[in-house]
């Protein structure tokens, strides 16, 4: 075979993920909340890109100011002068250099002037009466009052509130008074920061002692003062010992209230003959030591401050239209509106003569124009699926729960002409609200389940809904298993296994069928006690 050399041509298509597009799919999966960053990063970084809705140029105020001072300053000097030595038109008073260089005469001939005496006009000295009269003048503005702001245009109403205290703080203050020795402050200080906001220490304090270049003895013996801080329970290890510490505050930490507390597992799981065994008491007794544990506070620290959370703003409402139909609009309010300045670009290539300096503004008008067309298109893409799942999922806005189809990205993407992978990133941390609530753009996507009869598959959202509608309304007598429950969705066309079942209940943290009849069964029985002794109180002879 001979080797030749040649020249052929062939075109192909490929797709070159350029930064812009890069940064446009970045868009379509940031929340609202992020999005918002990261616009205002850009507006920083990007002199070219303004707000939308800014108002007038700051620097109009001051432009406003400078001509009301030249107009004062025109008008005290104003060209009509009179005998009397003052100006004419609006000035009414002399300038400095008319009393300095007019002579006013004598006595007598400045009180014929002013047609007075000097006494009544000059009754005290200007110093003194001014320095009365701030003495005696009540503050005005809350800078006065001892406020840190500059003036009445400053005020500021989160200078008056109080900063919210802290457990760490509130901890670190007792810690302050409890102890004298610097070591012990030093453990307390480490202790307290290991304390989450739960108000509880790790379990295992070794690492502590070992870190610090203490004993194991003086650790524990900071934290028993600790344990004996304001709030009640708090740097315990475990729920066991906060309960223990509230109980001993409380003097009630007896030897069948220790054995309760060591056995919390059994009264979780409400196996009240084994707990009455084992702490020695009566059925009245084990009620009443129960409603004490009940009194406690599991999460003493919680109730200081802790982190803020986050309102939940929805990205698309949902509102029922005139025509019976569905209204979907998007919420304004989370789009950031951003513009390019042409006008500043316009002025600035007329000045700048450097080549490197035109290569970066001319850089900074095309991202900026990219970053305005990325948003749109953000906000057009958004509001296309949002659309196209209200439409698919009208029975659920319509009747509820009950009536979720099952739907797949890709039954949307196929219908809005898009990719899953855009679909996806859209539905990505994206809110709904609608007449039924706020739900995430992906609680509409669920898995299906294949109908017993061969009809239209379930949605597994719908499915869910079904299980905790039957076990709601099981009698104590009668209480669902697993199995009847199965035979019940499969009577009602849903054709389910039965470990789906066991995985749905679990995920809605539903407890099993034993540990429900023993829960539904110890409250009947609390109530029937309740009632006997209300009607025993009530036949007792008076």
């Amino acid at each position: 075979m001979a080797l030749t050399q040649r020249l052929e041509f062939r075109q192909s298509q490929s797709l070159v993920m350029t930064p812009q597009l890069m940064q446009a799919i970045k868009l379509l999966q940031l929340s609202n909340l992020d999005l918002t960053t990261f616009v205002e990063e850009e507006l920083e970084r990007n002199p070219l890109l303004e707000r939308a809705n800014d108002e007038a140029p700051a620097g109009e105020a001051p432009a406003e100011a400078g001509q009301y001072s030249d107009g004062e300053e025109s008008g005290g000097q104003g060209d009509g002068q009179g005998d009397d030595g003052f100006g004419g038109g609006d000035a009414f008073e002399p300038g400095q250099e008319e009393w300095m260089s007019k002579d006013l005469g004598t006595r007598a001939e400045i009180e014929q002037t002013l047609d007075t005496g000097l006494d009544n006009v000059f009754s005290e000295e200007p110093a003194e009466a001014a320095a009365r009269n701030a003495q005696d003048a009540a503050p005005t503005t809350y800078t006065e009052w001892g406020g840190g702001a500059s003036g009445d245009e400053d005020y500021n109403l989160e200078a008056f509130v109080a900063a919210e205290l802290t457990l760490s703080d509130h901890l670190a203050e007792q810690l302050s008074v409890a102890f004298t020795a610097p070591a012990q402050r030093m453990i307390g200080q480490y202790l307290i920061d290991l304390v989450d906001e739960a108000g509880y220490l790790p379990g295992d304090l070794g690492q502590a002692a070992e870190r610090l270049g203490a004993t194991q003895a003086d650790v524990e013996g900071v934290l028993a003062v600790l344990q004996k801080f304001d709030p009640p329970g708090v740097c315990a290890r475990n729920l066991s010992e906060c309960l223990a510490i509230q109980l001993r505050e409380l003097d009630r930490y007896d030897p069948a209230m220790q054995a309760l507390v060591e056995h919390l597992d059994l009264l979780a799981k409400r196996d009240i003959v084994a707990l009455r065994k084992i702490c020695g008491v009566d059925d009245e007794d084990i009620a009443d030591m129960i409603g004490e544990i009940r009194r406690l506070n599991p999460k003493p620290g919680m109730k200081f401050g802790s982190a803020r959370l986050q309102t939940m703003v929805p990205d698309v409402y949902v509102r029922p239209g005139p025509d019976g139909g569905w209204h979907v609009e998007l919420n304004s309010d989370t789009l950031p509106r951003v513009l390019v300045n042409q006008t500043y670009y316009s002025e600035l290539s007329k000045k700048i003569g450097k080549d490197g300096d035109k290569s970066y503004f001319t850089d900074a008008l095309q991202n900026a124009t990219w970053l305005v067309r990325a948003l749109d298109q953000r906000a057009r893409t958004i509001l296309k699926v949002a659309t196209e799942i209200v439409r698919q999922q009208d029975g659920f806005f319509t009747h509820g729960v009950a009536h979720l189809r099952p739907l797949n990205l890709k039954a949307v993407a196929d219908a809005i002409q898009m990719h899953e992978s855009t679909v996806s990133r859209v539905t990505a941390n994206k809110y709904m609200a609608t007449n039924r609530g706020t739900f995430e753009l992906k609680y509409f996507f669920t898995a299906s389940i294949a109908s017993a009869d061969g009809g239209e598959a379930h949605s597994a959202e719908a499915v869910r809904h079904h299980i905790k509608q039957l076990i709601d309304s099981e009698e104590p007598a009668a209480i669902l298993s697993d199995d009847t429950i199965v035979e019940r969705l499969r009577a009602s066309g849903i054709d389910i296994a039965r470990r789906t079942v066991a995985k749905y209940r679990e995920a809605m943290r539903i407890p099993s069928s034993v540990q429900r009849r023993r829960d539904k069964q110890s409250a009947l029985g609390n109530v029937l006690t309740t009632a006997l002794s209300d009607r025993s109180r009530n036949t007792e002879p008076a």
